[in-house]
């Protein structure tokens, strides 16, 4: 059974869609920019946007009973790909040590509200 994943510590959903669905014990995550979901703005800056996308997704990821260890497959959309190496040392630290879940990188024209990226993920429930 499809059950939904709405939190408030993440951005609230701007469109016809879920913050994550689970089914069974995967998790499928929409895409989270770098909104703050208290003040509603985005992080200024690439360095505090990856921070601030990451830490939605892991906000998204709690809320499902998860955690960053448990991700499966990441998807990251960048409008720029000469900020890949900060966005990769960020993404890096924040993952930790242990077993990486599989990761595509990709450059798009542009993200909404102006972001200048976009994390999806997949990952699953114990």
């Amino acid at each position: 059974m499809k059950k939904e994943i709405k939190t408030g510590h993440a951005p609230a959903a701007i469109g016809p869609y879920s913050q994550a669905v689970q089914y069974g014990e995967l998790l499928f995550l929409s895409g989270q920019i770098p909104l703050d979901p208290e003040s509603g703005e985005l992080a200024a800056g690439i360095e505090a946007q990856t921070r601030q996308a990451l830490a939605n997704v892991a906000a998204v990821l709690k809320e499902a009973g998860s955690e960053i260890e448990n991700l499966l497959e990441v998807t990251i959309y960048l409008t720029d790909l000469s900020h890949f190496s900060i966005v990769n040392e960020l993404y890096g630290a924040w993952l930790g040590e242990g077993v990486k879940p599989a990761r595509a990188v990709v450059e798009v024209s542009a993200l909404p509200k102006g972001a200048l990226l976009e994390v999806v993920a997949k990952a699953f429930v114990e």
